[in-house]
């Protein structure tokens, strides 16, 4: 399976994109974000597209979640937390990520904006 998206069942933004793939007819595997994470190397992979696209670490975490308020995440990459600090707390947290989180061997979607899903290559 070329395209993997980790999503959370109680997400209607997730919901609406598993809604778009699958009236597109396209093939994918669905992943809880929550109790399967995306791992550092599906991170990573994710981060360089976020990257190339102008985007930084800041665009794979939920900052609109309640772990992110908690555990006072802008606070911390403001005071200097590095990538790969960042990548490591998003590895064994599904709730600080962005969903849906979607990834091919070509590109790298976080969030779901219609517009950019149209680009979607397997």
């Amino acid at each position: 399976m070329s395209i993997v998206v980790y999503e959370y069942k109680n997400c209607s933004t997730c919901q609406k994109a598993l809604r778009y793939l699958e009236q597109k007819k396209m093939a994918f595997e669905k992943r809880p974000i929550v109790d399967e994470p995306p791992s550092m190397a599906e991170l990573k992979k994710m981060l360089a597209f976020v990257k190339a696209d102008g985007g930084s670490i800041k665009n794979l975490f939920n900052t609109s979640g309640v772990q992110y308020r908690e555990l006072k995440m802008a606070d911390r990459m403001k005071d200097g937390m590095t990538e790969e600090e960042a990548l490591k707390l998003l590895a064994g947290n599904g709730k600080l990520i962005k969903r849906p989180f979607l990834l091919t061997p070509k590109m790298g979607l976080v969030g779901f904006k219609q517009d950019q899903w149209t680009k979607i290559k397997g």
